[in-house]
């Protein structure tokens, strides 16, 4: 059962002065550790800038547990503590060095946000007698966090009355999402790749966009691979270029297999000759010839456009087919909308909308389903006559053939929107 909660922050207590046993001054807050071995969401000590201190001597550490609040809500060091020297430890986090006006991710505003304070609690409970804690509750990221800083040096009173006129923005400790520059000490931080991993790529790639490089590229190497693909695909080719220029050629492949084949070709046209051979060099066989062949078509052509991830099946194929087509399906399954019938050329024998499957009967012929006219395009298309087409038309995507009425693959509708903004 808790007997004290008494909300303060990093701002209203640096600088402020601790005591010893006596109610002489021992010395003053300069950094607040946080220990996640220990407790991510507890301070675990101070660190102390002491008046008695000696030229180039460490500062002291004084453990939470080892102060008790007066009367006067002064900070007093209990009976018997003894006060550490401050080692070099990575594992720890500096609430100041290492969180203040740091960029961190606000995960439900899908927005970079910049620290401004950070607020704490002083609790003690009954189970633990007097034992005091100082728990991280919020971290600040508007305009209060930036006043309260602004007015250090000013009685607290004073300091919270004028704050308190601006309304606070505050994301909760539990969902804050560090980025450390450092990938060394990333690890004892704590990215929520969970958390990430729900967004929308195109939400993670503004994301990347509002970083700083640093922080951008700590965050990118973070990502697993399928993540890192798809937030890829939806960032400018410079900022391509920018995120994957510090990865090795293997790091990179990994990547560029999990992406659409048509993107993948995309970010490689960008790239140097050697460089893009070095990458396609390190990828599986498949993906590389299928990128390969891509790379072989001029940007803004139809070809250039396309994907090469799309289901296609004999014109005598049934319902379960298409639908162990689509469980096998290894592209994103999201942007597909229809299943291609070929005969026995490759050419398309008929169109079926997937909406017709769930109203189809289980052994039904697919041939025999309602199906939608097939407006299609030749490979050297160009881009104006692809976006014509999607317009004309109020299409979702756009099968591209051959010379000889073959299909070869699909523009989808995200490839003509990237198409338009590129020119614009």
């Amino acid at each position: 059962m808790t007997k004290l909660s008494q909300r303060t922050s990093v701002a209203a207590l640096m600088g402020a002065s601790v005591v010893d046993e006596r109610g002489s001054l021992y010395g003053r807050v300069h950094e607040f550790v946080v220990a996640p071995e220990v407790a991510t969401s507890q301070v675990h000590g101070l660190v102390l800038k002491r008046p008695s201190a000696k030229r180039g001597e460490p500062p002291a550490l004084v453990l939470i547990t080892d102060l008790k609040l007066t009367p006067r809500n002064e900070m007093q060091m209990r009976a018997g503590a003894s006060p550490a020297t401050l080692a070099d430890d990575d594992n720890r986090l500096m609430l100041e060095r290492d969180l203040l006006d740091q960029q961190i991710i606000d995960v439900h505003g899908r927005k970079v946000v910049r620290v401004n304070d950070v607020d704490l609690v002083w609790e003690s409970s009954q189970e633990n007698g007097s034992e005091l804690s100082l728990r991280i509750v919020e971290v600040e990221v508007g305009l209060r966090g930036a006043i309260r800083r602004l007015l250090k040096g000013l009685p607290t009173a004073a300091a919270e009355r004028i704050a308190g006129r601006f309304r606070p923005s505050l994301i909760p400790w539990d969902f804050v999402d560090l980025i450390d520059r450092d990938p060394s000490r990333r690890v004892k931080l704590k990215i929520e790749q969970n958390r990430l991993s729900q967004m929308h790529p195109s939400d993670i790639a503004d994301i990347l966009e509002e970083l700083a490089p640093a922080e951008r590229q700590a965050l990118f190497i973070s990502l697993n691979e399928e993540i890192a693909a798809e937030a890829l695909e939806e960032v400018k080719p410079k900022m391509q270029q920018a995120l994957i220029e510090s990865l090795d050629s293997g790091q990179i492949a990994d990547i560029v297999e999990e992406m659409d084949p048509g993107a993948a070709a995309d970010l490689l046209s960008e790239l140097s000759d050697e460089r893009s051979e070095e990458i396609l060099g390190e990828m599986e066989p498949q993906e590389r010839q299928e990128v390969e062949e891509l790379l072989e078509f001029p940007g803004d052509s139809a070809a250039g456009r396309m994907t090469t991830d799309y289901i296609a099946l004999p014109a005598t194929a049934r319902l379960a087919e298409a639908i162990a087509a689509l469980r096998e399906f290894e592209g994103d399954i999201e942007i597909v909308t229809d299943i291609y019938l070929l005969d026995e050329e490759g050419r398309i024998a008929s169109l079926i909308p997937l909406v017709q499957l769930l109203l189809a009967a289980p052994d039904a012929p697919l041939a025999e389903l309602p199906h939608s006219h097939v407006v299609a395009c030749n490979i050297d298309s160009n881009g104006r006559k692809v976006a014509e087409l999607f317009d004309k038309y109020n299409l979702r995507s756009l099968p591209v053939l051959d010379d000889e009425k073959r299909l070869v693959g699909v523009v989808h509708a995200e490839q003509v929107i990237a198409l338009l903004r590129s020119n614009n």
